[in-house]
């Protein structure tokens, strides 16, 4: 099984603002987020740049994923952003507004390195392209990024904490990045101060299916770590399943009994999955 890395909760932080990285290398996120687009201001988008490239060259960020999400290309910092990005090498760059497979190749072609490509799903165009946009011939695509605010704007729906407005979507955005392997973030919530809506809407993206949620400000993290890791309830069961499969006397069957229920090969599948997630979060 390939290497699992949990992807519970990725805070932006805005890159501008240097304390705020400082502190991004102690927080207990599982991704680092240095955002140049929505968060910096046009007259603060050159010094943005310029720190976020020093902060992924100092390093310090200890087990975390540190990704740039750059500005868009159509944008007049856009290709210096990815110059700059692409050369630094973070984990990872977030391309924004990302409505094609063509837009997923422009934005591969400025990346170097180990680095890999997370692109984010905002705008109607692309839900009408996420099989294309997921299935993009681009060897380092790794993760759909939900951005809910963008993608609510243009769609014109209410954007509730339950989100009735954007189930399709949603739902859809996950099938495609399962489809292809990828992993796949919820959008953010916007309510800082809102702990009950935030542990509501967590809960629902773990029932969507997504791998995490993205987050604007640090007090979020401990809800989204709690939603998207397994419960020990899973735990327990996953290894019971995956004791089961490993009896001699059922190593060559493809459905048994396991504490009164019918378990599948599909199941030992998923078990696997979620101990190698749950053993990566205990881990780090």
């Amino acid at each position: 099984m390939t290497a699992v890395r949990p992807r519970r909760s990725a805070l932006y932080m805005p890159a501008a603002n240097a304390r705020a990285i400082e502190k991004a290398r102690d927080l207990a996120c599982d991704v680092v987020i240095l955002d140049l687009e929505d968060a910096v201001a046009p007259d603060a988008k050159d010094l943005a740049r310029a720190q976020a490239v020093e902060a992924v060259k100092a390093g310090g960020f200890g087990r975390r994923e540190v990704v740039i999400r750059v500005n868009g290309l159509d944008t007049p910092w856009g290709a210096e952003d990815l110059a700059a990005a692409g050369a630094a090498r973070p984990d990872a760059i977030l391309a924004p507004k990302v409505s094609s497979a063509a837009d997923v190749a422009a934005y591969g072609a400025g990346l170097a390195g180990d680095t890999r490509l997370w692109v984010m799903i905002e705008t109607c165009a692309s839900l009408f392209a996420l099989d294309a946009i997921a299935g993009a011939r681009d060897a380092r695509l790794d993760a759909f990024v939900i951005g809910t605010n963008d993608l609510a704007k243009e769609m014109r729906c209410r954007l509730t904490t339950e989100r009735a407005a954007l189930a399709g979507p949603l739902s859809l955005a996950v099938a495609a990045a399962r489809a292809h392997g990828l992993t796949i973030l919820d959008g953010v919530f916007n309510g800082i101060d809102d702990d009950d809506g935030l542990a509501r809407q967590c809960d629902q993206g773990a029932e969507f299916g997504f791998d995490g949620k993205t987050l604007i400000h640090p007090r979020q993290i401990e809800a989204a770590n709690r939603a998207f890791a397994p419960t020990p309830e899973e735990v327990e069961w996953s290894r019971t399943i995956v004791a089961a499969f490993d009896s001699p006397e059922n190593a060559a069957k493809g459905v048994i009994r396991v504490e009164g229920r019918m378990v599948e090969r599909l199941h030992l599948a998923e078990a696997r999955r979620l101990l190698a997630v749950a053993d990566a979060i205990a881990g780090a």
